[in-house]
């Protein structure tokens, strides 16, 4: 949080897509106004942990399979990678990324107090679901309708796909 803030300071923007808690408070003069947090509780609770140092087409991009939080740096064995493959790199900078930032129907962006204000789509702009913009791009994929959650013996949901009936 130091670093972004720091990051912030001189003058860096800083766009985060969390699904939760944040312990930064953005938009603060002078502190951390070059920040802005926006949060995405959505169908699949499991979300990217996609990170982009740098700007425009000379950015590096990793993937992680931890947030960034004390307990994944300190207890745990994560890991994180670069995006080598050009084509892949590109639809995380212009197809999945763009998508959760101009989500404006399950976001919300964090405050500086610390509370957060649910975005809704303006007059006259199309509502924007980034998980059901990004399940489109895939043929093959079940709509939510189509996909119901079953129980697995352990407490958790595992999807699986509705029966189909022929008449």
């Amino acid at each position: 949080m130091k670093l972004c803030t720091r990051a912030s300071q001189a003058g860096v923007p800083i766009q985060l897509v969390v699904r939760g808690i944040c312990g930064l408070r953005p938009g603060m003069p002078g502190i951390s106004e070059n920040i802005r947090v926006t949060s995405i509780v959505e169908r699949f609770l499991e979300h990217s942990r996609i990170y982009v140092f740098g700007p425009d087409e000379d950015c590096r991009v990793f993937l992680s399979s931890a947030d960034w939080m004390p307990r994944n740096f300190h207890r745990r064995v994560e890991v994180m990678f670069p995006i080598m493959a050009h084509d892949l790199k590109d639809r995380i900078l212009h197809e999945i990324i763009p998508s959760y930032l101009r989500d404006n129907v399950r976001a919300r962006i964090l405050k500086p107090d610390g509370t957060y204000e649910r975005l809704h789509p303006t007059p006259g702009e199309q509502p924007w679901r980034c998980q059901s913009e990004l399940l489109a791009l895939r043929p093959g994929i079940l709509p939510a309708d189509r996909v119901t959650v079953v129980a697995n013996g352990d407490g958790h949901g595992m999807p699986q796909p509705k029966p189909v009936h022929s008449t």
